[in-house]
């Protein structure tokens, strides 16, 4: 009898280990892309995201991913552009065999006029989600790869898109958005070449995500302080992560940055992003860099963005693992 007993209570044991797994794996993982492994460099910007249902989101591929064939992508279900600048949308980008230093990056494959970010959505089958009028452009990119137009989604303020079980919304920014005449080509690239001009697309964006394990996560983009940070990301969309700008280079510096987190989107924890230095140096920050002065006047903790380093967020903004 004993032994039946001891074996009906390690089955049960064994069935509440079980039904435990679901929700110890619930967590998002974030997963940074950068130059160099294990490292936060100075044009760092490319995350990916994974909803625990699987689905899988590339922020800002830049010029830090590969191309589409970069074995650190796998599966990408959703792309994210916060805004059409070359080191976010990728005007150029690495080969992993010889990405340069931290410091010094070597952005030796042009992707022009398509972009890093269109033809990775195009190898992976990917739905690219912005704002403004970027959707309209990269549309037209898609097609003239052979891809299908509609799979360029727009995301306009104050709606939400929802992606394989993941809500995407865009939120203001305060930056430009000049699309290069290296994008557009022809004629009318050229002509606003030689005038010194971009093509304006809209107003730049932030996003918002909400995952399936209650995760509510803002992405600043390229931003200074903006009163949506409090009214919109804090208030309506109670964002428990962010993801925050610290570059100091037409965008929110440190302190700047710190003050967002501090006092108007006040998530549980932030991940520095956009530093434009070489923040870390064998996996640990530099003393006097942008990256530790955010840390140190940041209330909540900062998490530092190491390149193939991946964490994991539970739904209350908690970093679980890999911090």
């Amino acid at each position: 009898m004993k032994r039946i007993v001891f074996a009906l209570t390690a089955l049960t044991l064994g069935i509440a280990g079980t039904a435990i797994q679901p929700a110890a794996a619930a967590n998002v993982k974030v997963t940074p892309l950068g130059g160099q492994d294990g490292e936060f460099c100075r044009l760092d910007r490319a995350l990916v995201f994974e909803d625990p249902n699987g689905t899988r989101l590339l922020y800002d591929a830049g010029r830090t991913v590969a191309g589409p064939d970069d074995p650190r992508l796998g599966k990408i279900d959703v792309v994210l552009v916060s805004h059409v600048h070359g080191d976010h949308l990728g005007d150029k980008h690495i080969k992993l065999d010889d990405a340069g230093t931290c410091g010094k990056p070597k952005f030796a494959v042009s992707a022009t006029p398509n972009s890093n970010s269109v033809n990775i959505a195009f190898a992976k089958k990917a739905k690219i989600v912005t704002g403004s009028e970027i959707p309209r452009v990269l549309a037209g990119k898609l097609k003239g790869l052979g891809g299908n137009p509609k799979d360029s989604m727009l995301a306009r303020f104050g709606s939400m898109k929802t992606v394989g079980g993941v809500g995407i919304t865009t939120v203001p920014a305060a930056h430009s958005n000049g699309l290069s005449p290296g994008f557009i080509g022809g004629t009318l690239g050229k002509d606003l070449k030689a005038a010194g001009l971009t093509a304006y697309v809209g107003p730049p964006t932030g996003y918002v995500l909400k995952f399936t394990n209650g995760l509510v996560v803002y992405l600043s983009g390229d931003t200074g302080i903006t009163a949506e940070q409090d009214l919109v990301v804090r208030g309506h969309y109670k964002a428990n992560l962010a993801m925050m700008n610290i570059g100091d280079t037409f965008t929110t510096g440190p302190a700047e940055a710190a003050y967002v987190i501090n006092s108007l989107v006040k998530p549980q924890a932030v991940i520095a992003s956009h530093a434009n230095e070489e923040a870390t140096n064998g996996g640990k920050v530099r003393s006097g860099t942008r990256t530790e002065k955010f840390i140190k006047a940041s209330n909540v903790p900062v998490h530092v963005p190491l390149s193939g380093r991946t964490m994991e967020f539970d739904g209350g903004g908690k970093c679980v693992s890999g911090c």
